[in-house]
This record gives C-alpha cells, sequence and structure tokens, in this order.
C-alpha cells in the first residue's frame, strides 16, 4: 500500500486509507477471519484478494441496476478505490430464511422458510455486542429519521431481490445477509461496506440430497474446513457466469 496517503481506520476485516481525492478512500481487505464479535480469529491467506474481487462484481451489478453504493473501481486484487462515507451505525440484516441468531432467540425452526423477507436492525456497537433494535429506539438515539429509515429498508429489500436472483444464477440460495450504509459527500445515502461471504449466509444449491452445505463465513464459524475453499468456489462461479 502507498504510503503516501495515511491509515484512517483498520476494522476487523479492512483497512481504510485516504486517497489523492478528498471523497474518495482505498479500502484494503484483510486476511484476518473473525467470529463472535472477534473472540475467534484466524488468518487465511488469499480471503482478503477473495472478498475484494467477490465484492467488487457485486457491487458493479448493483450499480447496473441502479443501486447507489460506494464502489468506485477496483484498485488491485485485494484493494478498491470507494467514495468516502459517513457510516450510519446500524447493521441491517435481511433473513429469508431463518437460521442463526433468528432460531436462537424465537421459537422459529432452522431452515423455515420466511412468509416475507425479515429485516433486523442493529445497532453498529461492538462494545454492547451490536443489539438489536427498534423504530422507538432508533428514534430515541436519533440516528436516523423515518424517512431515511424508509429509504434504507426499501432498498434493503430491493438488493435482496437482485442478491437472491444474482446468487440463484451461480446455484446458491441466500439465505441472510448484512448490510451497511452512509453518507457521501453529497449527502445521499449509499450502500457500504462490502458484500461476500463474510456477511452472506449462501448454501450450495448443487446437493441433490437436501444437506446443507454453507459457502460463507459459517465454515468458520461452526469449525467446518474447507473456509478458503468455499469462498474460492464462490469467486469461480461468479466469474464463470460473468
Amino acid at each position: 500500500m502507498n504510503s503516501k496517503f495515511g491509515l484512517i481506520y483498520e476494522g476487523k476485516a479492512k483497512k481504510i486509507f485516504a486517497h489523492k481525492d478528498s471523497d474518495k478512500v482505498i479500502i484494503e481487505f484483510k486476511d484476518d477471519a473473525t467470529a463472535f464479535n472477534a473472540l475467534k480469529k484466524a488468518k487465511f491467506e488469499g480471503k482478503g484478494e477473495l472478498n475484494c474481487l467477490i465484492s467488487s462484481k457485486i457491487f458493479e451489478f448493483l450499480i447496473k441496476n441502479n443501486i447507489p453504493t460506494h464502489f468506485l473501481e477496483l484498485k488491485n486484487n485485494n484493494s478498491m478505490i470507494a467514495q468516502k462515507i459517513k457510516i450510519i451505525p446500524l447493521e441491517v440484516v435481511l433473513r429469508n430464511i431463518a437460521y442463526g441468531s433468528l432460531c436462537k432467540q424465537t421459537t422459529i425452526k432452522p431452515g423455515s422458510v420466511l412468509e416475507r423477507p425479515l429485516i433486523d436492525i442493529y445497532l453498529k456497537n461492538d462494545n454492547l455486542n451490536d443489539p438489536l433494535l427498534t423504530k422507538d429506539r432508533i428514534n430515541l438515539l436519533k440516528i436516523i429519521d423515518n424517512k431515511e429509515l424508509e429509504f434504507i429498508s426499501g432498498m434493503t429489500l430491493r438488493i435482496n431481490k437482485l442478491l437472491k436472483k444474482f446468487f440463484f444464477n451461480i446455484n446458491l440460495k441466500l439465505v441472510d445477509f448484512k448490510l451497511e450504509f452512509g453518507y457521501n459527500s453529497k449527502g445521499e445515502i449509499v450502500l457500504g461496506d462490502e458484500i461476500s461471504p463474510d456477511n452472506c449466509r449462501l448454501w450450495d444449491l448443487n446437493q441433490s440430497n437436501g444437506t446443507i452445505v454453507s459457502l460463507d463465513k459459517d465454515r468458520f464459524r461452526n469449525d467446518l474446513g474447507g473456509f478458503i475453499e468455499a469462498y474460492g468456489e464462490i469467486n469461480k462461479r461468479i466469474n464463470d457466469f460473468i
């Protein structure tokens, strides 16, 4: 990475560097894998590159379908250039199939197909372990107003329709995913962060016996093995499809 431009922020999976254009940043994807709010950590060579390549292709697909995102272009295999945005401290999770925390917190059985997509919104705060929020709590905290919340929810539903079709075309079932949004220099809300197997739960449809085969971070989270191979398989399928 060019040392001329300084590090702005380092998260669990990415580093954000300044760009010569103050409205842009350079996002470098790390090889670190974390789970359970970083209580579980490991490094996998090539993970950052795979997530960067997968995210860039998905962002390009969404942009072609009129979804505003922070993505501008790929810089190299593990870095992208993006709009500099002020992240809204919310994690927006959309669920098509019940799995993970939803099943631990309710009586819904894992694998249940939901009648309609469920949007859960969490406060982006590691110290508080990203608690689930209500609409009234979002208003109380004055994070965003109701109009912005409706805009984000509507965009999340649109993204879900697009991604379900995108992944189905490469024989993957989109179970759930997490999105983050932010304000760009014009004050517009755009999709930020990344879209990769790190924040999407993806099941392989190439299974004749109905067995659930995860091709996402659950392979690391649940010690299933074949973690980096699963990410590589998704990247290969996207390349073959595009």
